[in-house]
């Protein structure tokens, strides 16, 4: 059996050589003569999957190690009888992670509390579920806007997406979707933005393009009042440096990037492919899993600042921010390169749940909050 795989899936290789014999690959530009003897494909979001890259072509299953599935035509999947997964919430807890960092982050930069601040948390399924516990216990007042989750008749309340961009905060959690009931293509308008209230801060680790980023350059210009924290652009790898000098935080697509979810979404595709070849897994994540550097944590009286200290030694945003800026020093020809080259060549960054912390003795309180944060103490 023939495996394409973009070389940028960890581990890809040693699961899926299991199965039959496995060809890395750039992933980005990937062209139909890579595919066209390969009985599985396997990709990141990067790569379009569509009947330009597949017609003539062998492929019998593909698999996206990635939440999203924007970038894959599905329909012509289906109507080819291909099998397609992708492994939803895989990275989920690392994109809510990355939140709650460049949140601390900022409140300490700006001066402010977290706790008592209200937060538009725009679409709750893994990734803004998860945010929204943390950032609850962080103290934060959640408004939760998701029309696709309401129309499904879940529980708890929700809020329009007027009264979501009402708030302190507005963080984005949303897939790409240019068509259907929801569309949320650039969602975050002209008309959006100028419903941010004085002062917002503005997250948006989803998409590139559920934001409007020449309305969102402009209004920044206009109202050097606003926040923003961007992971994720239009155009990428191409991105707007005139935008990157305008937002306070900006990461080169990484939200979701620790070990433990890109691993988790390798094994996730595995799994779904050995089922659908009826194949056993005889592969498992936990057996390349390393053990993670401990965090050295100082007695706080103040239980954010105790937070902000165990979050930031685990996993700190500015370090990602300060290699992006980086790009504004190269030649116009070297910065796409430079932008995937960021996100091939990641640091090792591990989840909260398996760092473990060495603390000094802390109240009930802060135990507490820490475990809601993803801690295991």
């Amino acid at each position: 059996m023939k495996i394409v795989a973009d070389e940028n899936i960890p581990c890809v290789r040693e699961a899926f050589s299991t199965l039959g014999d496995v060809k890395l690959v750039h992933g980005r530009g990937l062209q139909p003569e890579q595919v066209a003897e390969a009985d599985i494909l396997l990709v990141r979001s990067v790569t379009r999957v569509d009947e330009r890259l597949l017609a003539g072509s062998g492929v019998r299953f593909v698999g996206s190690a990635t939440i999203g599935f924007d970038h894959v035509d599905r329909a012509y999947l289906a109507g080819r009888g291909i099998g397609f997964a992708t492994a939803p919430g895989c990275n989920a807890t690392a994109a809510a992670e990355y939140t709650v960092s460049a949140l601390l982050v900022l409140s300490e930069r700006q001066g402010f509390s977290l706790a008592g601040r209200s937060v538009g948390i725009i679409g709750c399924g893994n990734v803004g579920s998860r945010v929204r516990a943390r950032l609850a216990a962080l103290g934060l007042q959640c408004r939760v806007n998701d029309p696709p989750l309401q129309a499904r008749g879940a529980g708890g309340d929700f809020v329009t997406l007027h009264d979501a961009l009402d708030c302190d905060i507005v963080t984005l959690h949303v897939p790409l979707e240019r068509g259907g009931s929801h569309p949320t293509f650039h969602l975050i308008d002209t008309a959006a933005l100028a419903r941010l209230n004085p002062g917002a801060i503005l997250v948006n680790t989803a998409r590139g393009a559920v934001t409007d980023n020449a309305a969102l350059l402009a209004t920044l210009q206009a109202r050097p009042d606003l926040t923003a924290v961007l992971d994720v652009w239009e155009g990428e790898p191409e991105i707007d440096l005139s935008l990157l000098g305008r937002v306070a935080l900006g990461t080169p697509h990484i939200a979701g990037y620790s070990l433990d979810g890109k691993l988790r979404g390798t094994a996730m595709i595995y799994q779904a492919a050995c089922d659908f070849l009826d194949m056993p897994a005889s592969w498992n994540v936990q057996d390349v899993l390393p053990p993670a550097t401990p965090v050295d944590v100082r007695a706080e009286s103040d239980t954010e600042a105790l937070a902000r200290a165990a979050v930031l030694g685990c996993y700190d945003v500015r370090d990602d921010d300060e290699r992006l800026r980086r790009l504004a020093g190269l030649a116009v020809e070297e910065q796409s390169a430079y932008f995937d080259r960021l996100r091939r060549e990641y640091p090792v960054r591990r989840e909260f749940a398996t760092t473990p912390l060495r603390q000094v003795s802390m109240t009930n309180e802060q135990r507490q909050l820490l475990t809601c944060l993803g801690f295991v103490l």
